[in-house]
């Protein structure tokens, strides 16, 4: 990563500025340059593709596997960015002056693993720690900001491989994940999650998109609708660390078992919860996961903008989802049509294992042994009601 800057001043960034000097650029649906993402990062060539279908558009880059933008219609038909992101590669890949996972595929392990430690074959391996003491999202050069290799494509399809090296982050095995993303007829984006290992490590991977599906992302998002298919969650401490506990939602703000918007409880610091994650940014334990095995055909959580009209239900295989508001976002950041992005501008629904399970033997286990095939997903359905 030493080299970045440098690398996106080579060819790629050249030709976005000959493209955009020309006049002769060629947008997105979602207005989106392609000519921006054209680069080498690493020595590896990074782009962006476009899926496309009879109603829907969703553009991807292979830097981190990052989903740019999703443009599905509203209640009008008006096709509607639903997602917060860049309107080119040099902000994705600048991690320090703009650091984000805007749309990432994280790996290898989403969410936070207390104090970085890990403890695999009879061995504790302390991993970089880059959030309040603990590793966030595999740590702070996770593969959110790695170049997948693009290896199958089509107008509605993209699938991607990585290859981790064993000591990667430290941790251990070397792992080749793939990140599949399908754009289905019905205007659902179909994302698998694959890994296999030589070594036993754990692996938790998740999409970080962050919808607002007003379509507005220069004003909070709190006026949405959130469902969470979940009768318990797993609470934290001023860390954000789950304190291993399981307990109910009812009678509390965590309750999403019926939809309500968001804004009506996430104020309620009284509610202790509330105050130690700044807003919501917590795992809900869902309905749809028993026995080890979820069920992917019910849905598991969904947001709904009264402004646009648009839906989205979220299914998946995993046990756990993390609800995060966007707390952290300050305003200072400016994304796509150079909006700034205030507090709350978004929701993210990252499907995962539950935060620190490799420490936490009442959670559903995170680990991944040569000869075991790590499967994850998520699928997000778009429609109008």
């Amino acid at each position: 990563m030493k080299t970045l800057k440098s690398l996106l001043l080579g060819a790629g960034a050249m030709m976005a500025m000959l493209t955009a000097c020309s006049g002769n650029a060629t947008l997105t649906e979602s207005g989106l340059d392609p000519a921006k993402f054209d680069t080498t990062i690493n020595d590896k060539p990074v782009k962006l593709f476009v899926l496309k279908n009879a109603k829907a558009e969703v553009c991807v880059t292979n830097f981190g596997a990052r989903v740019v933008s999703i443009a599905v219609p509203d209640k009008n038909g008006k096709l509607t960015d639903v997602v917060l992101g860049f309107d080119n590669i040099r902000e994705y890949a600048d991690s320090v002056n703009t650091p984000s996972d805007f749309g990432a595929a994280i790996g290898r392990y989403a969410n936070r693993i207390g104090k970085g430690l890990i403890t695999v074959d009879g061995k504790q391996i302390q991993l970089p720690t880059n959030n309040f003491g603990h590793c966030l999202h595999g740590g702070p050069s996770g593969w959110q900001y790695s170049v997948y290799e693009p290896v199958e494509q089509n107008d509605t399809c993209l699938k991607m491989v990585l290859h981790s090296p064993d000591g990667d982050n430290n941790f251990p095995g070397n792992v080749t994940a793939t990140v599949t993303y399908t754009l289905t007829a019905d205007n659902t984006l179909d994302m698998k999650f694959e890994a296999t290992t030589d070594k036993e490590t754990v692996v938790n991977m998740t999409n970080h998109s962050y919808f607002n599906l007003s379509g507005d992302p220069s004003k909070p998002g709190m006026d949405m609708e959130l469902y969470i298919n979940a009768d318990k969650f797993t609470p934290t401490d001023s860390t954000f660390m789950t304190t291993g506990e399981i307990v109910d939602v009812k009678d509390t703000p965590m309750d999403f078992t019926t939809p309500r918007v968001i804004a009506k409880t996430i104020g309620d610091t009284a509610f202790e919860q509330i105050k130690f994650g700044r807003g919501y940014d917590h795992n809900w334990c869902l309905n749809t996961y028993a026995d080890g095995k979820g069920d992917d055909t019910q849905v598991a959580a969904s947001l709904y903008s009264p402004a646009s009209g648009i839906f989205m239900e979220v299914f998946t295989n995993e046990p756990g989802i993390q609800c995060y508001t966007g707390n952290f976002l300050t305003g200072t950041i400016k994304g796509k049509k150079g909006i700034a992005y205030p507090q709350r501008a978004s929701v993210c629904l990252e499907t995962q294992k539950y935060p620190d399970s490799p420490n936490k033997k009442n959670f559903p286990s995170p680990y991944l042994k040569p000869g075991e095939k790590y499967y994850s997903h998520v699928a997000y359905r778009f429609s109008v009601k």
